[in-house]
C-alpha cells in the first residue's frame, strides 16, 4: 500500500493499517501512528498523572507496549483508537500506583502545550457518530456499571478508586466493570 492510498483512507482505516504494519515490525509505521496519535494519548497520561515529566516517560512506555503487542490488535474487537487509549490510560494508572503518590490533576495552563492535532470535518463527523453510539451504548448499561465505567475509562479513575467510592470489595468493581464492557462490546457489534 502506498502512501496516496493510505491517505486516502478514514482516519479509523489508517491505524488499523499502521498497527498491522507495526505487528509486521515495520517502525516507520510505528512513527506514523505517533504523529497521529501522539497529542491524544499524551493527553491521557497527562490527565491521570498530572505531571509533565511523568506523562512523557508515560507515553514513551506506550508506544514501547503498542510496539511489542500490535500483532494483538484486532479491529473486529475494538476501535484502534480505543485500544491505545486503554494502553494509554493503564500504562499511567500503573506509573500512578507505582509512584505512591496520590493522584494529580495537571494545571489548566499545561493545557496549551499539547499539540493540536485536529482533524478535518468528516473524521470530527464519524468521531461524533462513533462517540453518541457508544453513549447510546453505555446508556444501556446498569446504572452502576455505566458509572464505574465512565469513571475508569473518561475520567481515568482506578478500580481501587470506584470501588472505595461505591463503598464494594474490589474484585465485585471489576466484574461490574467487566460485565458492563461484554454488555457494551454487544450494543456496538449491532
Amino acid at each position: 500500500m502506498n502512501s496516496h492510498q493510505i491517505n486516502d483512507m478514514p482516519e479509523r482505516d489508517r491505524l488499523v493499517a499502521a498497527l498491522e504494519r507495526i505487528g509486521q515490525g515495520s517502525s516507520i509505521a510505528l512513527g506514523e501512528l505517533y504523529d497521529r496519535t501522539a497529542a491524544k494519548l499524551f493527553g491521557i497520561c497527562l490527565r491521570i498523572l498530572g505531571d509533565r515529566g511523568e506523562a512523557e516517560d508515560a507515553l514513551q512506555e506506550v508506544y514501547v507496549s503498542i510496539w511489542r503487542r500490535a500483532d494483538s490488535f484486532d479491529a473486529a474487537r475494538a476501535s484502534p483508537i480505543t485500544w491505545l487509549a486503554t494502553i494509554a490510560r493503564n500504562r499511567a494508572v500503573d506509573r500512578l500506583r507505582s509512584s505512591g503518590r496520590p493522584r494529580a490533576t495537571a494545571p489548566i495552563e499545561a493545557a496549551s502545550d499539547v499539540a493540536d492535532s485536529a482533524d478535518n470535518a468528516l473524521t470530527l463527523l464519524e468521531a461524533s457518530e462513533d462517540r453518541a453510539r457508544l453513549m447510546g451504548c453505555v446508556e444501556e448499561l446498569e446504572a452502576r456499571q455505566a458509572r464505574a465505567i465512565r469513571a475508569a475509562f473518561f475520567e481515568g479513575n482506578t478500580y481501587a478508586e470506584l470501588a472505595s467510592r461505591a463503598d464494594v470489595p474490589l474484585p465485585t468493581m471489576k466484574s461490574w466493570v467487566r460485565r458492563g464492557l461484554i454488555r457494551l462490546r454487544e450494543c456496538l457489534e449491532r
